[in-house]
């Protein structure tokens, strides 16, 4: 499939004055599932923009900027194409070690009720953890049991605060999932990227999900907040231990005055690329 993906995020000061530095994971990868046909970053500064890859693979673009309270625009846009490999990613490449992705974070930290609901999944053969057949029922059960409702929760929201209220968004189901998943000793990171849907807002284009280790196929997608491994639908941006770390914009600022940020994410379906002359 051919998708166009067009992401921006402004922000906008009350005063003038201070200095802001971001870091921006907006490069999607290529793997087994998507290749990049053409993408673009544009922000202040991007042109001198140091850039590096982080210990998780993604590719990061530092920029700083000093200006006035007038809007500072970072956008991302390109066409990615995708194919269904029933949400198996394979292995890639990345200094982390496996076992990085067993360490709890403060969105991720389970709480008892996570940890027995780890254990309500566990599936066993001959001893030995079935992590396929755990991974699909926790994403069957997170699905049944935490109801998706916008609003209901905030970026800063744990895993275990989101469990007890039985709802949240896709960060909080992904961040529930990867809580019990290494409970199980399951190494299991999240996901940042973009969803296909008909007449999606960018509520629902820019979405979350969870990838977990699985021995013989590398890293497996899985989306508990839509009861489904990836497919072609899906767009993989950066991976992290939780929504701050692998977020596609990071940063402070330094100076007076508030912030206020307004995103924009429009993902649409392309048409065939014309055939070259």
């Amino acid at each position: 499939m051919r998708i166009a993906i067009s992401h921006q995020s402004e922000y906008t000061y009350d005063r003038d004055g201070g200095t802001t530095v971001q870091a921006l994971r907006l490069s999607p990868p290529r793997h087994a599932g998507q290749s990049i046909e053409h993408w673009r970053i544009s922000a202040p500064g991007i042109e001198t923009a140091a850039r590096y890859t982080d210990a998780f693979g993604n590719v990061v673009h530092l920029i700083a900027s000093n200006g006035e309270a007038g809007p500072l625009r970072v956008a991302a846009e390109g066409v990615v194409h995708t194919t269904d490999t029933a949400g198996i990613v394979g292995l890639t490449d990345e200094a982390a070690s496996p076992a990085v992705y067993l360490r709890e974070t403060r969105l991720t930290k389970p709480s008892a009720a996570i940890a027995a609901l780890a254990q309500s999944v566990h599936v066993h053969s001959h001893g030995v953890t079935d992590e396929m057949n755990t991974l699909h029922g926790l994403m069957a059960t997170l699905h049944a049991q935490v109801a998706y409702e916008i609003s209901s929760t905030h970026a800063a929201t744990s895993a275990a605060e989101a469990f007890a209220g039985k709802r949240g968004v896709c960060q909080d189901h992904a961040h529930i999932f990867l809580s019990a998943a290494r409970q199980l000793g399951i190494p299991s990171r999240y996901v940042t990227g973009y969803l296909l849907t008909d007449g999606a807002d960018a509520e629902a284009a820019h979405h979350a999900w969870a990838e977990a280790l699985v021995p013989h196929l590398g890293w497996v997608g899985f989306d508990p907040a839509n009861k489904t491994c990836p497919t072609e639908r899906y767009i993989r941006l950066a991976v992290g231990l939780d929504a701050a770390i692998a977020a596609p914009i990071r940063g402070v600022r330094r100076g007076p005055g508030a912030e206020t940020l307004v995103v924009t994410v429009a993902v649409r379906q392309a048409g065939e690329q014309a055939p070259q002359q």
